[in-house]
């Protein structure tokens, strides 16, 4: 049960990060074509952020078995 309190942080954590991630980069998007290099890595993150939200959710999840 601990366990699992402390994925459901994490999971929290990590969809807050990718949250502001994509105000940050809708802001930047706004301001022009100036902060490409930026741009590029906070989506990089964005996209590592989204991989590690989904282990994070199949681990919460039962094995089912068909």
């Amino acid at each position: 049960m601990n366990e699992t309190k402390a994925l459901l942080k994490k999971l929290e954590d990590l969809r807050s990060e990718h949250r502001d991630l994509d105000d940050v980069i809708s802001r930047l998007a706004e301001a022009g074509p100036t902060e490409q290099l930026q741009m590029q890595r906070l989506k990089k993150r964005k996209l590592a952020l989204k991989d590690q939200i989904n282990f994070f959710e199949s681990e919460l999840l039962p094995d089912i078995i068909a």
